[in-house]
Formats: C-alpha cells, structure tokens, sequence
C-alpha cells in the first residue's frame, strides 16, 4: 500500500468534499481539512489557488495519480482534436483502473489499482497488471476465473452507493465487462463537481 493510497481520507478533508460520495468520509463528520490548522484554511483562494484546488481534486479522485502521470495525460490532451478539458476526462476514464472501479468489481479506485497490480484482470482475455493501460473501445475487461469469489468483488458488486455508467456494459453474472465509448464530461457519474477547464488554465499559465 502506497502511501499515496492510504491517503485518500485526507483528500477529502483536504479537498472539504465527500469526491467519491462514499458513507464512511470524513467529510461527512466534519468539513475542514486534516491537521491541527485545519479548521484555519478558510480564506479565499487566488485565482491560481482555485485552478490548483481544481487540479487536485481531479488527481486525488482518479486514486491520486502521480503529477509526473498526470502532466503526461493533460499533454496528450491538448494535441487531441477538439475540448481539452473534455479530452482529458476521456483520457482518465480510459485508464484500466477506472474502468474495473466503474464496472463495480471493486469498491474504490484505490483497490482498482491494487487489484491490478495482483493480476486479478484480463482485457480481451490477456492478463493486464499495469493500472494506467489504456482501454479502447470494444475493449472487453474481467475478472480471472480464480478471482471471480473474492470477498472484495462480492462486495463491491453489491455496493449501492453508485451505479455502473451507461457507457460501459457490464455482466455481473460473468464479471465482464465491455467499454462502450469515450465519456463526455457529463456522463461521467462525478460525486462531485469536476472543473478540467480550470486544470487547462493552471497548466497553460
């Protein structure tokens, strides 16, 4: 476990927002950030603090991906035709993590990662253990047939916290999965609000 990882509490008092909408945050007992000047951090933000807060969030969200990983994303963005801000949330979405996380197979994006790394996950029916691997459309994701009863994926299907978004089709049954197509920012299931034109204008300055 990354210490990235067992950092995803602090994020949301960091952030002052429940960001994955899960029952068990912090955020949900008390909304100022972690430490004991936490309670302080409540001027207003500069226009840069704002941008910043934006990119943060985004990151924490997506398992708190690496500035180096992210950087990388936003920059394959911008060279993609059309909406940057629009390219980048169909970059993160493709991300193999993110797709096993939204297909229910596990409980947070956290344990996505983790799951994969264990190679727990095939795509096309070849194991995959990198978490960033990029899914394409018609893409079909499981779970290996030995990892189909774990506690984590039974519990995960189970969660009624969220829903699987309409552009990946999933078979619980089965424990597959097939990516449908690139989400625009409006389909994506965000527990909060996402704002990837502010991380355009944070990388741009």
């Amino acid at each position: 476990m990354t210490k990235r990882s067992e950092a995803k509490y602090k994020i949301d008092r960091r952030m002052g927002q429940n960001i994955w909408g899960r029952p068990k945050s912090p955020v949900n007992r008390r909304e100022y950030g972690p430490g004991q000047h936490g309670q302080r951090r409540k001027g207003k933000l500069s226009d840069f603090g704002v941008q910043l807060r934006a990119k943060q969030k985004l990151k924490g969200y997506y398992a708190n991906i690496s500035e180096r990983q992210f950087h990388a994303i936003y920059v394959e963005a911008t060279r993609l035709k059309g909406d940057s801000g629009e390219n980048l949330i169909g970059l993160l979405e493709r991300r193999l993590d993110t797709v096993v996380y939204r297909s229910k197979f596990v409980s947070t994006m956290f344990a996505a990662r983790q799951f994969i790394n264990h190679g727990h996950i095939k795509v096309n029916g070849k194991r995959v253990n990198i978490s960033s691997y990029k899914v394409r459309v018609g893409d079909v994701i499981e779970v290996k047939e030995a990892s189909k009863q774990l506690a984590i994926v039974l519990e995960a299907n189970q969660l009624a916290e969220r829903d699987v978004p309409d552009y990946i089709d999933v078979d619980h049954n089965k424990m597959t999965a097939k990516f449908g197509r690139i989400p625009a920012l409006s389909d994506v299931p965000f527990a909060v609000q996402m704002e990837p034109h502010l991380i355009v204008e944070f990388y741009s300055r």
